[in-house]
């Protein structure tokens, strides 16, 4: 596998590179803001993602792990292949697809040509959970983590289980009393 390449853009064409290293020169797909960023003759380094098929390898680069991640994050949803997750990738920044798949809000992603309702639909709920436990967002602990992730779990959305979570009182401790507090708030009888 190779999971980093090293070396001098030699020719840039559209979301495509070729980078020289050690006197191979790889052919390199690299998402549009990634593109942009990269120079002709400049040295550069790409976290690679190299996916194997019957009559072809073809590399996928990025200049953060995090990205590369979540590539690999939406290689996991069933239909999407390598090219159509570099397609969302192109059309959203990592922050607005994780936007969309916490706030369970499909709609952004159709966007993306060959992303249906249907596909779109499909990435926000297999991925619902993945993003939580993959978040970015440190400010909760470990406990608090376990609780949101319990909340949704319940069908409650990302966003409504951290509010939930940061408006809970500081003298309530451990899992369990947090998730019935928080219940109590999300629901709080009339």
């Amino acid at each position: 596998m190779i999971g980093f390449i090293e070396g001098k853009i030699i020719e840039k064409k559209g979301s495509k590179v070729i980078v020289s290293a050690n006197g191979v020169g790889y052919l390199i797909s690299v998402p549009l803001s990634v593109a942009d960023k990269l120079q002709n003759s400049s040295n550069t380094g790409l976290f690679t993602y190299l996916a194997v098929r019957e009559n072809s390898l073809d590399l996928y680069g990025f200049l953060d792990a995090s990205d590369k991640s979540l590539f690999e994050l939406l290689l996991t949803v069933s239909g999407i292949g390598p090219k159509t997750a570099l397609g969302v990738m192109n059309t959203a920044s990592s922050s607005q697809i994780e936007k969309s798949v916490v706030e369970q809000n499909p709609s952004y992603l159709t966007k993306v040509a060959g992303v249906g309702k249907k596909i779109s639909e499909k990435i926000v709920l297999e991925l619902k959970g993945k993003m939580i436990a993959n978040s970015k967002d440190n400010s909760l602990g470990d406990v608090d983590s376990d609780v949101v992730e319990a909340l949704v779990s319940l069908g409650y959305s990302q966003k409504q289980a951290r509010d939930a979570v940061r408006d809970l009182p500081n003298d309530v401790i451990g899992a369990n009393e947090k998730i019935k507090f928080a219940l109590k708030n999300l629901n709080p009888k009339k």
